[in-house]
């Protein structure tokens, strides 16, 4: 039987929980299927609240006894919690549940992965574990004690007591429900150290399986690196004895903050140079960086409601980027962040999922854990900040941090520190957390006599969840380059608050090219009065890293559309300026590999919507191996230079230098492999001693049609590495050809290591799948109906999972009406399940507007 008609929640609504807790005292017996957990909570009534209703969240749970101030009750329960009088006075609530951690394969709450116990609770998991108010504005002091046959007994805060089969902690900070943590099992420590400003010595350790030990170096330090920036950057100290991290095989996400007690996904903190690529390297520090700075933002102070989900996670997801910057380099980490919204927030922006950063309404918060709220939920903070500068940005944190320590606030309280630091109204600003929609801001020019008027106009189209979009307030960062490549006007930050408005530059001596939106100053779509001879002078002088990135992106995008549209040949003028970029010795090797890189499939067929076009998927494709081809073809003398010249032989080290030369060589060796065949790539594979360097050999010598004898050595060599396995997994899926897709994967899926209710396993092999443009959206259909059929099988397992794969088919609306109708028949299919779980049916009846 479906489940119950999902219920919205909205904003509007929010009311206080009738009830403070003073303590939590929380007692696990763990057992595979039959864990008994007791609970001993004091409450009392909250003056601020008007309903005094006591409503406990619960959900799958067997009540053993319930009890107030020692006297057996019976509360009345339903599918979603219970209710009971209670005392007009403070009071101790007891109860015993019964769960089945075996049983829980949807991994929230308490569950097992591999005969380790470990939760989930962020956003609602934690009702799954026992009755109690699941709700993130209610923070207690949590009390846990755990009886278990495991050597390793933790949860959140600091040790108290650890014996044989039993271990006490406390965590002496309030903390929501969503923030408990509890992890059993056979683990061992790879422990270090951390010494704060302060002087407090914090012990820290990162939990794995045995056998996994080789894989902790890297994580350590960088929690420490970590710990050590937002000291120097926020002054934030970490406030315990003891920070732990463990990694887990099956989480549905990267990772979680709990308190004290982080719990990762495996990918997202084992690396070693052998089984780890310089972007699995980069990545574990950013995550690892991102949970460890939930500690102020996400922990110390929370969120009051899960509509205020942006305010931990958008300022997190900007103090990592931060830290990336400043760890790695500033202007790759840009350009890399705007290809990710671009291909991830901006669809969603501009699709039925879309929903403000700050949403005023949903069915399951789950759905909610979006590139949006995320991603341009950061956005947001860095516009404040560009806007604000950075003297006051400072000083408006450390007011919030101080205001609001230990509170649950929301995104009035954000933005009513920086008011009362500066004495700006953000009214206007604010509606970038209110509005859906990604803003189209033009810019036009006029010429008089020395004087340069610029003319912009901002539109945002309206959608279902903002149907009359307001001007918003958008800082554009520009400067001006004169004829010569001079740069006459440095950077400054313009303000638009109006529809349209205009800006003059007046005592100049030429006519300069306008560099607008450096720094990809706001989260818009531009579109800018240049010629292709104007971009391609920008690409060669522009300051502005970024725009100069931007402009080859453009030039790249506008020969692939005439490619499409009218069958032209590669535009020979943007050859010739990437040539130039990737010659020069001067700049950075990731920024040249980033140059060398061409727009996603997905984001031209999204150009070409925007444009009015019906994107083809097989002719976009065509257009793009065609590129490929004429920049291997008049790269050719150049390319082998670059690639001996990049190819690094020292030590392996996951560093800013030694990755962005890998980064470089083995973008060069991607275009040398048409014209070699594959030779360079079989060498390279044979004398890979790092993973980056064996991945991207076994990438190019698939693309070369020599893969199948490599294959079958990666997967000899690696079979017994879960995380490894899963790049193989992948790798064959992305490199398929577009009509032999669907068939790559249908067989990868038959193979006996493909354990699909593991996320990372399934992501890895349907995921992969639904981000080949051209083989999921093969004219036949039979990738709709591949992902399609999975999605139903994964959906009572792994609801959580299943709901996220579905934005595979936010986009389906852009494309020809063939297209269209396949995938609709694959919506309603799944639609029509009796048993389809509530996150899944509100992502799809509002991906398909039903």
């Amino acid at each position: 039987m479906r489940d119950a008609a999902p219920q919205t929640i909205y904003l509007a609504d929010y009311t206080p929980f009738g009830f403070i807790i003073d303590s939590v005292a929380l007692h696990f017996d763990l057992d595979p299927n039959k864990t008994r957990v007791k609970s001993t909570i004091a409450f009392r009534p909250n003056p601020d609240a008007t309903d005094k209703t006591f409503f406990l969240h619960g959900e799958n749970l067997k009540l053993i006894s319930a009890a107030i101030d020692g006297n057996s009750v019976s509360p009345e329960i339903t599918d979603s919690g219970l209710t009971c009088p209670v005392p007009d006075a403070p009071f101790v609530w007891e109860s015993e549940v019964e769960i089945d951690p075996m049983g829980n394969t949807a991994l929230e709450g308490l569950y097992m992965s591999n005969g380790m116990y470990c939760t989930q609770c962020e956003a609602e998991g934690f009702r799954k574990i026992t009755y109690y108010p699941d709700r993130p504005d209610v923070m207690a002091v949590f009390t846990v004690t755990i009886n278990g046959p495991h050597p390793v007994l933790l949860s959140n805060g600091n040790p108290v007591s650890a014996s044989e089969h039993a271990a006490e902690w406390h965590d002496p900070w309030p903390k929501p429900a969503y923030l408990f943590a509890l992890v059993a099992g056979d683990l061992v420590a790879h422990s270090g150290s951390f010494t704060t400003t302060s002087g407090r010595d914090v012990t820290l350790n990162l939990y794995v399986r045995p056998g996994d030990e080789g894989k902790c170096a890297f994580g350590m330090q960088a929690l420490k690196d970590s710990m050590k920036w937002d000291e120097d950057v926020y002054g934030r100290e970490y406030d315990l004895d003891l920070f732990n991290i463990v990694a887990v095989d099956d989480f549905n996400m990267g990772a979680m903050e709990n308190k004290g007690l982080n719990v990762f996904n495996s990918s997202a903190v084992l690396a070693s140079p052998e089984t780890s690529t310089d972007m699995n390297f980069e990545r574990i520090e950013a995550i690892i960086a991102h949970e460890y700075f939930h500690n102020w933002t996400g922990n110390r102070i929370t969120c009051r409601d899960w509509f205020q989900l942006c305010l931990k996670e958008g300022l997190t997801v900007f103090r990592d980027s931060q830290f990336t910057s400043d760890m790695r380099s500033a202007p790759v980490k840009r350009i890399s962040d705007v290809i990710d919204l671009r291909a991830r927030q901006f669809p969603e922006d501009q699709g039925p999922l879309a929903h403000p950063v700050r949403p005023e309404s949903f069915q399951e918060i789950n759905n909610f854990y979006t590139a949006t709220v995320y991603e341009k939920g950061a956005e947001v903070i860095g516009m404040l900040k560009l806007l604000v500068g950075d003297k006051a940005y400072s000083d408006a944190l450390d007011l919030y941090f101080s205001r609001h320590d230990g509170q649950a606030c929301t995104i009035e309280d954000w933005l009513r520190v920086f008011e009362d630091t500066t004495g700006r109204d953000l009214a206007q600003f604010k509606r970038w957390y209110s509005q859906a929609g990604t803003p189209h801001l033009s810019v036009t020019e006029e010429w008089d006599h020395g004087k340069l008027t610029l003319n912009f106009k901002q539109h945002t189209p309206p959608s279902g969840a903002t149907p009359a979009p307001q001007p918003y307030l958008i800082p554009i960062a520009m400067g001006l380059i004169d004829q010569d490549g001079d740069e006459v006007e440095e950077t400054v930050v313009l303000e638009m608050t109006q529809a349209e408005q205009s800006f003059v530059f007046d005592n100049l001596g030429t006519r300069p090219m306008a560099s607008v939106l450096r720094g990809f100053s706001a989260p818009v779509v531009l579109t800018q009065d240049l010629s292709d001879a104007d971009r391609a002078h920008l690409l060669a002088y522009d300051t502005d890293p970024f725009n100069r990135w931007e402009q080859g992106r453009t030039l790249a995008r506008h020969s692939l559309t005439a490619m499409i549209l009218e069958g032209k040949k590669p535009n020979k003028d943007w050859l010739k300026g990437i040539r130039a970029v990737i010659s020069d010795e001067h700049l950075d090797p990731a920024f040249r590999a980033l140059m060398l890189g061409l727009p996603s499939q997905s984001e031209l067929a999204r150009s070409l919507s925007e444009a009015g076009h019906t994107p083809d998927p097989d002719i976009i494709y065509a257009a793009v191996e065609a590129t490929r081809a004429a920049m291997a073809k008049s790269y050719a003398n150049l390319l082998p230079t670059v690639y001996m010249r990049h190819t690094v032989t020292d030590d392996y080290a996951p560093n800013a230098a030694q990755s962005g030369k890998r980064a470089l060589a083995n973008a060069a060796l991607s275009l040398l492999t048409p014209t070699d065949g594959g030779t360079t790539a079989q060498t390279q594979y044979e004398g890979a001693d790092n993973m980056t360097q064996q991945l991207n050999a076994l990438a190019n010598l698939i693309r070369a049609g020599r893969g199948s004898e490599a294959l079958q050595a990666f997967e000899a060599q690696w079979k017994d590495d879960r995380l490894v396995m899963d790049k193989w997994f992948g790798l064959q899926v992305m490199e398929a050809d577009p009509e032999e897709a669907h068939e790559v994967v249908e067989t990868l899926t038959k193979h006996p290591d493909f354990n699909w209710k593991n996320p990372n396993r399934f992501r890895s092999v349907l995921g992969a799948f639904a981000g080949h443009h051209a083989g999921f959206h093969h004219a036949s259909g039979a990738g709709y109906r591949l992902l399609a059929d999975w999605l139903i099988k994964l959906d009572p397992v792994n609801p959580q999972t299943t709901a996220r794969m579905c934005s595979a088919f936010q986009t389906w609306k852009r494309y020809d009406a063939d297209r269209q109708a396949l995938i609709k028949g694959e919506l309603d299919r799944i639609l029509s399940q009796p048993s389809l779980s509530r996150d899944t049916t509100e992502m799809l009846t509002r991906i398909a507007g039903v």
